[in-house]
C-alpha cells in the first residue's frame, strides 16, 4: 500500500491527507438537526451526524487528495454507534478511491498486538472463516513497548500489502518531555528512528520505501531534519500543519529531494474551513464541504510552493 500511496500522491501532485476528526462543534446545524430529529440527542444521533458530515466532505475532496485519516478517538467516545460511523466512513472513503490511514495509536505486545493487527489491517478468524473488519490501509502505532509490540503486524504488512506509521517525533508541545530525553548520548526519538530503520527493512515496498512509516511532527523542523537523516527510506506522516501552527516552510525537512517521502495532515483546517473567516465570504454552513475543498486546494498550492 505504500507504493499505491506514493503513486496517488504523484498522480494528484498533492501530498495532503485530510484528517476526518469530527466534533459536534464542527458539524453544521442542519446536519445535527436532521440527525437529532431522527435519533434524538443520543450516541446514535451524534454518530449519524458525523457520518453524514464525513460523506459530504469525502465527495468534495476525493479527486484532489490521495488519502483521509479518521482519528478513532473522535468516534470511540460515542461507543458502538461511534465505531460504526468510523467503520462506515472508512468503507465510504475506500469505495471512492481514497487511501485510509486509521489513526488508532495502538501499542501492546504479543497476542494483544496480533489481535489489533487482525482487526485493523489483517483478518479476524472466526473458527476458520477469515473476515476483514476495520479495513484501514495504514494504522498508527506507538513503539514504547519495543519490537515485540510491532513484530505481530509484519506478516499482515507484507501479505496483505498494508502499512504502519510509527510514532517517532510527535507534533504536540510537550513531546520533548520524553522524546527529547538523552539516552546513552543520543536523543530518545533518534534511538526510536534508528530502531525503526532496522524494523522497516523487513517490510520494504517496490518504490524504495518501507511499509513501516514514521509519524514526524511539522512543529519541530530541526528534529524532523535529524529524523530524515536517519530514515531516508521511510515515508513520513506529518501532523501539525496549519491549525497546530506549522507553516509550509517548516515542512521542508520532512521531505526527501524533489518533495518526496512525506504526506502532510490537516484536520480542522480543512473539515471546519467554513468556520474560518477566510472562507465565510464564499461559503455558508450548508456549503461546508465546498469550503473544505477550497481549503484543501489552498493547502495543495502552499505545499507545492516549498516542495519544488
Amino acid at each position: 500500500m505504500i507504493d499505491q500511496l506514493i503513486d496517488s500522491i504523484e498522480k494528484l501532485q498533492n501530498p495532503t491527507v485530510v484528517g476526518l476528526d469530527p466534533r459536534l462543534g464542527f458539524i453544521p446545524g442542519h446536519i445535527k438537526e436532521e440527525a437529532f430529529d431522527h435519533h434524538g440527542k443520543t450516541l446514535k444521533g451524534a454518530s449519524k451526524a458525523f457520518y453524514q458530515f464525513n460523506r459530504e466532505i469525502i465527495d468534495e475532496i476525493k479527486d484532489i487528495v490521495p488519502a483521509v485519516k479518521p482519528q478513532v478517538a473522535m468516534y470511540e467516545q460515542y461507543g458502538y454507534e461511534g465505531i460504526k460511523a468510523y467503520m462506515d466512513t472508512i468503507e465510504y472513503a475506500k469505495d471512492r478511491g481514497l487511501i485510509v490511514i486509521g489513526d488508532v495509536k495502538r501499542g501492546d505486545i504479543a497476542s494483544t498486538a496480533k489481535a489489533y493487527s487482525d482487526g485493523h489491517i489483517g483478518l479476524a478468524d472466526v473458527e476458520g472463516e477469515k473476515i476483514e473488519v476495520f479495513k484501514e490501509d495504514f494504522i498508527t502505532l506507538s513503539p514504547y513497548l519495543g519490537y515485540d509490540s510491532i513484530e505481530p503486524y509484519v506478516t499482515d504488512l507484507n501479505q496483505r500489502n498494508k502499512g504502519l506509521f510509527i510514532l517517532v517525533k510527535t507534533s504536540n508541545p510537550n513531546s520533548k518531555e520524553i522524546q527529547n530525553l538523552t539516552v546513552e548520548g543520543e536523543l530518545l526519538y533518534e534511538r526510536v528512528a534508528k530502531l525503526l530503520k532496522t524494523w522497516g527493512e523487513a517490510a520494504m515496498g517496490d518504490l524504495g520505501y518501507s511499509r513501516m512509516g514514521a509519524v514526524v511532527g511539522a512543529t519541530h523542523p530541526e528534529d524532523a531534519k535529524r529524523v530524515r537523516g536517519i530514515l531516508p527510506n521511510t515515508f513520513f506522516l506529518v501532523p501539525g500543519y496549519g491549525a497546530q501552527g506549522a507553516t509550509a516552510e517548516d515542512l521542508i525537512p520532512n521531505f526527501n529531494k524533489g518533495g518526496k517521502g512525506a504526506i502532510i495532515n490537516s484536520s480542522r483546517g480543512i473539515i471546519a474551513a467554513y468556520k474560518n473567516e477566510k472562507y465565510q465570504k464564499d461559503f455558508d454552513s450548508r456549503d461546508f464541504a465546498k469550503a473544505a475543498r477550497a481549503a484543501a486546494l489552498d493547502m495543495k498550492k502552499d505545499l507545492q510552493r516549498v516542495m519544488d
